[in-house]
């Protein structure tokens, strides 16, 4: 019966150090001017899409991107590595949204996951199969983008922080001094 008891306790001490390290590599930190995001991403509905996110961030890349494209009640959209980095020489504001990254685009991984408040899902051309680095973040529900766009993740602390970026101006929600990402880094 001990050596039962011992065997059971074993197994729960290693599911929650396997549970705890696979959460863990599962939650980004996204850094904004009013406060941390939490973000839980979906490697089993988009394994792709998550692995280039967290490339991209590994790398700094999206250190220092701004928020281009904001849309009260709708979205805020960032991820431009290539012209919306404000820390890069090809920093254009103008530019920012029409480029990616060095790597190829990515096919779409569709699937059932609603677009609803702090979804995370990937921006693209008309070309479905056209995702790269630019993401957006849902601030209500958007059931029009469901099974049209790569879900791969969600806000699950910190969404407050996500409604107080600077809303755009323009008429496509063009933000004509953008906030912008201070950090994107694993938890």
């Amino acid at each position: 019966m001990k050596s039962m008891i011992k065997k059971l306790f074993f197994i729960c001490i290693l599911t929650f150090f396997i549970n705890d390290t696979y959460a863990k590599e599962d939650i980004m930190i996204l850094k904004l001017k009013n406060g941390d995001v939490e973000i839980e991403l979906y490697n089993d509905l988009a394994p792709n899409h998550v692995k280039r996110f967290i490339k991209l961030a590994e790398e700094k890349k999206y250190d220092g991107v701004v928020f281009h494209r904001v849309i009260e009640g709708f979205m805020a959209q960032s991820g431009d590595v290539k012209y919306g980095n404000s820390n890069s020489e090809n920093y254009n504001l103008k530019l920012a949204g029409t480029g990616g990254s060095e790597y190829p685009d990515l096919k779409a991984e569709f699937s059932n996951a609603n677009h609803e408040r702090g979804t995370l899902s990937m921006a693209r051309s008309s070309d479905p199969n056209s995702a790269n680095s630019q993401f957006f973040i849902c601030f209500n529900s958007a059931p029009h983008l469901d099974r049209q766009y790569t879900v791969f993740g969600k806000v699950i602390n910190g969404m407050e922080f996500v409604d107080l970026i600077k809303k755009g101006d323009g008429s496509n929600g063009e933000v004509s001094d953008p906030d912008i990402i201070i950090s994107l880094s694993k938890k």
